[in-house]
């Protein structure tokens, strides 16, 4: 499995959840890979586990990034993954009217600063070669809208904008450095797991948390990464400016529905 043979990729937000799929997979088919984390011990070891470069990144942070341009001068593929909900640990719901401008503005400072940083660094570190591809991780809910998630809706919709304006912006400068959003929906990671739980319920809270999803079940993280893989590798070479559900036939289905 060579997929991506010779290739230097970096994934942001890769200590666990996609992003650390994201780094076996791209491991598993033949890419040196340097994984990136804000947690330094998580993610030390989430490297170490899979046979990767760590490098500590806080994607909210300017002086980071020129830290990882410095490490890594050039890089063929850059997954920016890193993001919060704001939601985490019992945050409270993020609504329009209620959220506060410290929430907003932490939810976009990781999703949408950290992309637009994560972005620039691509591109200088795939310029010189005039090729790469970028790989934004966007979701669902960047696609409609999240009344409970506000500050996250917004900065994912604002993710799959960018991710075409980088790819137009690249080609028009003759270069062939591709840029293109994922869009997941529910996908089983720590922040599903949390709300399920393990009880004797757990499947019957699963099954209530998909029942509008066409597939009836959530996805892997590993069908996550197995996109990823694609979009780097150089079967995707036409590919650039698109954005890729993953979500179980969910937004099919919505579209559909009338009203």
């Amino acid at each position: 499995m060579t997929r991506l043979a010779g290739k230097t990729c970096v994934v942001t937000g890769a200590a666990r959840g996609i992003g650390r799929a994201i780094c076996e997979a791209f491991h598993a088919e033949g890419a040196k890979v340097v994984l990136t984390d804000s947690d330094e011990a998580e993610g030390s070891a989430a490297a170490q586990s899979i046979g990767c470069i760590f490098v500590p990144l806080d994607v909210r942070n300017e002086d980071g990034w020129a830290q990882l341009a410095r490490i890594v001068p050039t890089a063929d593929v850059v997954v920016n993954n890193a993001g919060i909900t704001g939601l985490e640990d019992g945050g409270v719901r993020h609504d329009p009217e209620h959220t506060t401008l410290e929430d907003w503005r932490a939810v976009h400072a990781v999703n949408l600063d950290g992309t637009f940083l994560g972005c620039r660094y691509a591109i200088g570190a795939m310029k010189r070669e005039g090729k790469g591809a970028i790989i934004n991780m966007s979701s669902r809910s960047g696609l409609v809208g999240i009344p409970g998630a506000a500050a996250y809706a917004s900065s994912k919709a604002a993710i799959r904008n960018h991710s075409k304006t980088v790819a137009l912006y690249c080609a028009q400068q003759g270069w062939q450095i591709r840029c293109n959003s994922v869009h997941p929906a529910a996908i089983m990671t720590n922040i599903w797991e949390g709300m399920v739980g393990d009880g004797p319920d757990r499947e019957e809270r699963m099954a209530r948390l998909v029942a509008d999803t066409p597939l009836r079940r959530f996805g892997r993280v590993e069908e996550v990464a197995a996109l990823a893989v694609l979009l780097a590798s150089d079967e995707a070479t036409y590919i650039t400016g698109s954005e890729f559900d993953i979500d179980g036939g969910l937004l099919a289905g919505s579209a559909a529905s009338p009203g």
